[in-house]
């Protein structure tokens, strides 16, 4: 049962250190008995463990956000970490996430130290799962909301970033345009620009670094901006 907790405390860069580090220390303790937690890493390189801790301790906060724990974000956290590492990592992540929740999360502390030390595309990857998250029952609560939008201000996300990910749990031709980061008076030459330009932001490729599992999330973001472009086109009859 502990395979993923030794694998996480091996393979720890920054986020060992911090509050994350705290917050971590007391999760993994309680899953390898006894153990002798150390790290070799250096805290200036950002390694797949640190991307994972980093959401499950901004997914704990969220969860909590309303005051109730839903099956539904548990089995979207489930099913992310299934499809990225396996059913047994799955298990022992949620079991990891339960004793997350079950601390006080110094939100304003982890999103610094997040944003000091990951790259803006990993935060925005960060983001659109903490999103996923709060719409996991199909609403967007506002006590999650909130605190997302305390999370993306202090991890340093800039606010037309912040509403295009928002914009992708919408579904409507409005929020089409606001995935794009323009306005609907915008011209067909400005809406292909939009695209290219959003394109290079979101681009699995950004977080390749941190592995293909990261990387594989990151197409649902890619895929949520074609969706936006291809309604755009349509509206329009652009070709």
């Amino acid at each position: 049962m502990a395979k993923f907790a030794k694998w996480i405390a091996g393979g720890l860069g920054w986020a060992f250190f911090g509050p994350i580090g705290g917050l971590l220390g007391f999760a993994i303790g309680t899953m390898i008995d006894g153990a002798q937690i150390t790290n070799n890493q250096t805290t200036s390189v950002t390694t797949k463990g640190d991307f994972v801790v980093s959401l499950l301790v901004l997914v704990a906060a969220v969860m909590k956000a309303d005051g109730k724990i839903l099956k539904s974000e548990l089995d979207y956290v489930k099913d992310y970490f299934v499809k990225s590492f396996g059913k047994q990592t799955a298990v022992e992540a949620l079991r990891m996430l339960r004793e997350l929740i079950g601390k006080n999360i110094p939100v304003e502390d982890v999103s610094n130290q997040i944003k000091t030390n990951l790259d803006y595309s990993s935060r925005l990857q960060l983001l659109h799962f903490l999103f996923g998250i709060a719409n996991a029952d199909g609403k967007l609560h506002p006590s999650e909301l909130n605190l997302i939008d305390r999370i993306a201000v202090t991890m340093g996300i800039n606010s037309k970033d912040y509403e295009s990910i928002k914009a992708m749990f919408a579904g409507d031709t409005r929020g089409a345009y606001k995935i794009m980061e323009i306005d609907p008076s915008a011209s067909d030459d400005e809406v292909k620009k939009a695209y290219r330009k959003m394109a290079l932001k979101y681009h699995p490729d950004k977080v390749s670094y941190l592995g293909e599992e990261v990387q594989a999330a990151a197409n649902e973001k890619f895929k949520k901006l074609n969706e936006a472009y291809d309604v755009i086109k349509k509206e329009r009859g652009m070709a």
